[in-house]
């Protein structure tokens, strides 16, 4: 049997803005946009080539809560243009020194899989980490 997670839900304060941040900013397709009364409202979006869509929960009491969603990417730098064009400050790349364990600045320097990271946060403070997954295609 496959196990497959598909959704997951981020609290916000004001899903509109969120919403805006998360399709202008980031770069996620809008899925869903459907309200049934007052108090309930669907917003699904996915990252472009994701399988795994997000939900907005407005939820003011644990918005900022999700830490550590993730994004794997091909090429980190390029990803980080990408947003950077869009106009989110996706902070710098940084990479664990497998010796020591610690962040170090910038990509790490063999550009081994797995090991190059960036960090943004959507406006509530969720915070994603980007990874590359692999060397970028040359």
């Amino acid at each position: 049997m496959d196990w497959k997670l598909e959704l997951v839900v981020v609290p916000v304060s004001d899903v509109d803005r969120a919403k805006t941040f998360y399709i202008e900013s980031a770069g996620f397709r809008l899925d869903v946009d459907h309200s049934a009364g007052e108090d309930f409202r669907v917003v699904q979006l996915t990252p472009p080539g994701s399988a795994c869509s997000i939900a907005l929960m407005r939820n003011p009491e644990a918005a900022g809560s999700a830490q550590g969603l993730q994004l794997v990417v091909t090429d980190v730098s390029a990803a980080r243009d990408e947003l950077s064009q869009r106009g989110l400050d996706a902070g710098e790349p940084f990479h664990f020194d497998f010796e020591t364990g610690a962040q170090v600045s910038g990509l790490d320097p063999d550009r081994r899989p797995y090991n190059s990271f960036l960090a943004f946060t959507d406006p509530d403070g969720n915070r994603w980490m980007v990874q590359e997954a692999g060397p970028p295609a040359s």
